[in-house]
């Protein structure tokens, strides 16, 4: 560790304890949440511009720094199998009616590949609107050894059909699955939990006296969770803060302007689809500017983590807390929103990317029969994507091939990838509390009486 490097880890040590000394009654988690994303912007910049010219000080930093940010993910992705499992149990035993769990989790799928249909479209359409093309894109060594690694991860999928990744949800080993070992834990997980759940309710209707320790189980152990997350919770100012500043540092100013149309056009792509999910809010009667605004600590975690899963614990407690969605269905949202019908990563990437591949093979990207068997094809992925991997990457994967495309381009956009994601991964959780509010809305469901969850200690806003 050079000298230098000394300094840096101090005045970021400082950055620290003057941010953990403004917690109070007047200076809420959400307002440290923005102080940490703000001056973890400012941190990144400070190091770009004064180590210029000696990018082994940056790296020798960040490598220190990312003990905070990435600490603070893993903790929160060691407790996303633990609450899936927990809130599934509970979502079932609190509804007491199958037919209820069966309403919420239909409403909740359609949602999600409906708004990742929507958000295809809207790819389509920007892409096409600002001319991209792949004309112009070079290939380094990067890219092409990039390009080489993705040729092997094809051939592992070519052969999966809806069917196989179908299959991959279904669980094999809990244990396993548990510990995150596949793509499809997730849902995997998921699966468990209702099964586990509709036989305590049939274990409880057996016995009266089972009843009330299953509830009392359920309960205890949902409480016992939710209170792990929000001392996690307390962490995220300090954890967005190294986050960013290893974003900031790490980005090259070349590769963005080189790409810089892809960018813009990106980001314009995920704007608009935020509009739509404001449309649909506005439609079943929520008011949209307190809505993002109780989210915004949630995307903002989900913006500089690039992890939907990670952001599962938050997602659930904002959407309980702040936006009064029952849990039963908040757990069911965010959970399968992690996983199925990402607007971002497999809705408006492969879309975009097929739009601009396709005038080089002599298609036009406008034509309506390209235009309805790219968002089929996008629907379908989006909705077994997890399968294959998870990711814009692997969306892609799955839907140019199937196109009849190459994934040269995927290779391409590698530069810049870590700057686009970041925004498409705010949009997946945002697609998926706004599934939880609005199925909510839909389906007027409530905890029942006496089994609601337990009240919450400290709301992040």
């Amino acid at each position: 560790m050079t000298f230098l490097v000394v300094i840096n880890l101090i005045v970021f040590a400082g950055i620290i304890v003057a941010l953990a000394r403004l917690r109070g009654p007047g200076f809420t988690l959400s307002r440290q949440i923005l102080t940490g994303l703000v001056v973890g912007i400012a941190y990144g910049l400070l190091l770009q511009a004064i180590y210029a010219n000696s990018p082994d000080v940056v790296q020798g930093t960040l490598r220190w720094t990312n003990i905070v940010g990435t600490g603070y993910v893993s903790l929160l992705r060691m407790i996303i199998m633990p609450l899936v499992l927990i809130m599934m149990i509970a979502a079932v035993v609190r509804m007491r009616e199958l037919g209820a769990l069966t309403r919420i989790g239909g409403t909740v799928v359609g949602l999600l590949v409906g708004t990742t249909m929507v958000a295809a479209l809207v790819g389509i359409l920007i892409a096409s609107l600002f001319g991209l093309t792949t004309d112009g894109l070079t290939e380094g060594a990067r890219e092409l050894a990039r390009a080489e690694a993705l040729e092997g991860r094809l051939e592992s999928i070519a052969n999966l059909g809806l069917p196989e990744m179908i299959l991959r949800f279904i669980p094999t080993n809990i244990f396993s699955d548990l510990t995150d070992a596949r793509p499809t834990s997730v849902i995997a997980v998921v699966i468990f939990g209702i099964l586990f759940g509709i036989a305590s309710l049939m274990v409880a209707r057996e016995d009266e006296r089972k009843a009330a320790a299953i509830v009392s189980f359920v309960e205890t152990a949902s409480a016992i969770i939710m209170k792990l997350v929000r001392l996690i919770m307390l962490l995220t100012p300090y954890g967005i803060l190294a986050l960013m500043a290893r974003v900031v540092a790490g980005s090259s100013l070349a590769d963005i302007l080189a790409l810089l149309g892809f960018i813009v056009a990106s980001y314009i792509a995920i704007a608009i689809m935020f509009g739509v999910h404001a449309g649909l809010l506005k439609l079943n009667g929520v008011d949209v500017a307190d809505y993002f605004r109780k989210v915004w600590p949630v995307l903002t975690f989900a913006f500089t983590s690039r992890s939907s899963a990670a952001t599962i614990p938050l997602n659930v407690e904002t959407q309980v807390d702040e936006l009064k969605v029952p849990r039963s269905v908040a757990n069911v949202s965010a959970s399968f929103g992690s996983t199925i019908g990402q607007n971002g990563c497999a809705g408006i990437y492969p879309a975009m990317l097929a739009t601009m591949i396709a005038p080089s093979m002599g298609i036009d990207p406008l034509n309506p029969m390209f235009i309805v068997q790219l968002v089929g094809i996008v629907a379908i992925s989006s909705f077994g994507i997890a399968g294959v991997g998870g990711g814009a990457t692997f969306a892609a994967l799955v839907v140019l091939p199937a196109m009849g495309m190459p994934i040269t381009l995927v290779a391409l956009l590698i530069s810049i990838e870590p700057l686009i994601d970041m925004a498409r991964t705010a949009l997946n959780v945002n697609g998926a509390i706004t599934t939880g509010v609005i199925t909510a809305k839909l389906l007027k469901v409530e905890d029942p009486v006496g089994q609601a969850a337990p009240a919450a200690a400290a709301p992040v806003e």
